[in-house]
């Protein structure tokens, strides 16, 4: 989730969804053989919001992963490598994964056009992704299943974001003349913080070969069942747009739940802009945003199937072997801290090797270059 940052953008200014689709279409037969082959790749030009290290050194990537319903898919996403010459056994890897944008295809941080409101902020953690090139680190960047290619983004969905996220290494790696080595950090923020867990917790049996040396996850995403209990207490708009998606992401993980069908009419109604419009859309007045989250739910019916559908997607009952870093702003009002620290306290008890800082004053979108300094410690300890 990116929270309040991206409500304020405009959808208009977003990329078409025509622009470039001959890169983002994929064949009707994918090549290759597994997930985290590459389909295709190309040189990002110069301005576009993607390009950090310049030099031709940035590249558009079209690879396989394994979809949310287990189909081979194809996702876009983008690799910056350091200037120089690769250390001996390549580049170490960060794997980034982002914050919510929302459903759509235009919504997708690589298709985002340069100059524009919404080119700018996506690139709110390009200051943080700089250290980390200059720190002599590659970083790959995933668009998540089904933003930017075919097929609905299946929202706060952890296998489907946590293959997106690795797989996205694998494809890099096969650009030989780019140098990536094996080994990897996994880092998100928000909806990305809670793919950087899944991911560590899938690493060790999806993607075997490589060599995750830690996960850092800014704000991550967690207890989604334990709020979606609160919803129909609440009589604020402000949390309704987010709550569309992720019901749109349990329903594209497990569509024989019907989730349309707990909706009020007004809700169901504005439902289909889900996959359509990005989330500074959905919170307009004459969408989500003009809904109370009370009257997003009906009355009627048991919604016990759709609670435990989105505490099946909880990052805290992972296991995870690596050591997690978790980074908290304590005046984050879209991931809330006490349910930060219940995840923290959960993965203590596993015996999990967990740690976590917590940020005064600091707000759920700026958590990730407040924390900047301290996560890229941690890496630097973990990469060596």
């Amino acid at each position: 989730m990116r929270g309040p940052l991206l409500v304020a953008l405009a959808t208009s200014l977003l990329l078409p969804a025509s622009a470039s689709a001959g890169f983002y279409d994929p064949p009707a037969k994918l090549p290759g053989r597994t997930h985290g082959d590459l389909i295709r790749s190309k040189a990002i030009k110069a301005g576009a919001p993607s390009v950090l290290s310049g030099r031709g050194r940035d590249r558009l990537l079209l690879y396989r992963s394994a979809g949310v319903a287990g189909r081979t898919v194809a996702v876009s996403g983008t690799v910056s490598v350091p200037k120089g010459r690769a250390p001996k056994g390549g580049w170490p890897v960060v794997t980034w994964a982002h914050g919510t944008t929302g459903l759509a295809d235009r919504c997708a941080p690589s298709r985002a056009r340069a100059g524009t409101e919404f080119g700018r902020a996506i690139r709110y953690a390009d200051p943080v992704i700089k250290q980390w090139l200059k720190a002599g680190w590659a970083v790959v960047r995933t668009d998540y299943e089904g933003l930017g290619t075919p097929g609905v983004h299946p929202y706060l969905i952890g296998t489907s974001e946590g293959r997106s996220t690795l797989d996205a290494v694998r494809a890099a790696r096969e650009l030989e003349r780019l140098h990536l080595g094996r080994r990897v950090i996994i880092a998100g923020h928000s909806q990305g913080g809670h793919a950087a867990l899944w991911a560590a917790s899938l690493a060790p049996s999806y993607t075997p070969e490589l060599r995750v040396r830690g996960t850092v996850a800014f704000a991550p995403a967690s207890h989604i069942a334990e709020q979606g209990e609160l919803i129909p207490q609440l009589t604020t708009t402000a949390f309704s747009a987010l709550t569309s998606d992720i019901l749109r992401g349990i329903d594209v993980a497990e569509p024989s739940l019907g989730v349309a069908n707990y909706l009020t009419p007004r809700a169901a109604a504005l439902f289909p802009q889900t996959s359509k419009v990005c989330l500074d859309g959905l919170a307009a007045a004459d969408s989500f945003g003009g809904v109370p989250a009370n009257e997003l739910f009906r009355t009627d019916v048991d919604r016990t199937p759709v609670l435990q559908a989105l505490a099946r997607q909880d990052p805290e009952d992972l296991a995870i072997p690596t050591p997690v870093r978790i980074e908290q702003g304590e005046a984050d009002t879209t991931v809330l801290p006490p349910f930060t620290d219940q995840l923290v306290a959960a993965y203590q008890g596993r015996g999990i090797d967990v740690s976590i800082t917590k940020y005064p004053g600091v707000s759920h979108g700026d958590v990730v270059s407040a924390a900047s300094g301290d996560a890229l410690a941690f890496m630097k300890e973990r990469l060596g």
